[in-house]
């Protein structure tokens, strides 16, 4: 695929088909992006691909334990709610989803499914957890770098016919994702990629989320 189609084409899916993904093609995906840049050549990131009951386990135990109000323990910094802009660029994605899959403004019911589903990995068929050495935590870089390489995952996976989301519904109860995929404590969970084959069908996948144009975001010095 040229590169313009995969980065112009590429969505997030959050709807799969019930078809697994062979690992051979998941380490041919992890190997292009394991090229993205890092600084100074650190390499910071780790990747725990989970498939199978493993990964049943953690959609259940996080579902429930968010059900029950269980508080979140997302490790990685949360920061603050959007604001201004921000929030505006929020809501209106979210608008573009619900609108996409008949979830009217009143469904409670619908719009809980649609939680749900965020809880379990979006039911894809591998999860992909990304997590960095802890005694890189203080470090601005790191961050930066796992960012590179999670954006390199998903456009190489778009690339080989895959569809992915990056997302941190799936990791939001940190103790059940480190019991069921093994996550050493030397680690920090940063973020979950859902990937799959991508369910045509399902009308969330053909949302086309919104883009400021060059005009908007691009200062111009010296030109």
């Amino acid at each position: 695929m040229e590169f313009d189609n995969v980065i112009m084409g590429r969505r997030s899916i959050r709807g799969y088909l019930d078809k697994p993904v062979p690992r051979e093609l998941i380490a041919e995906v992890l190997t292009l992006a394991m090229r993205a840049p890092s600084s100074m050549n650190t390499q910071p990131w780790h990747f725990h691909v989970i498939s199978g009951a493993p990964l049943d386990r953690i959609r259940a135990g996080n579902t429930e334990r968010n059900l029950a109000g269980v508080p979140h323990s997302r490790e990685f910094r949360t920061g603050h709610a959007f604001e201004g802009v921000h929030r505006d660029r929020q809501i209106g994605v979210a608008k573009q989803l619900f609108s996409a899959m008949g979830i009217a403004r009143d469904d409670k019911d619908a719009r809980l499914d649609w939680v749900l589903r965020g809880f379990r990995q979006f039911d894809a068929p591998v999860c992909v957890i990304v997590t960095y050495d802890k005694e890189l935590a203080d470090s601005d870089d790191t961050a930066f770098d796992c960012g590179a390489v999670t954006t390199a995952l998903v456009n190489a996976a778009w690339s080989r016919g895959l569809g992915c989301v990056i997302n941190s519904q799936g990791i939001m109860q940190s103790p059940v994702v480190r019991e069921h995929a093994g996550i050493p404590d030397d680690q920090v969970i940063m973020k979950a990629v859902a990937l799959g084959w991508p369910d045509e069908s399902f009308p969330a996948n053909a949302v086309v989320s919104e883009r400021k144009s060059v005009d908007e975001t691009v200062r111009w010095v010296g030109f």
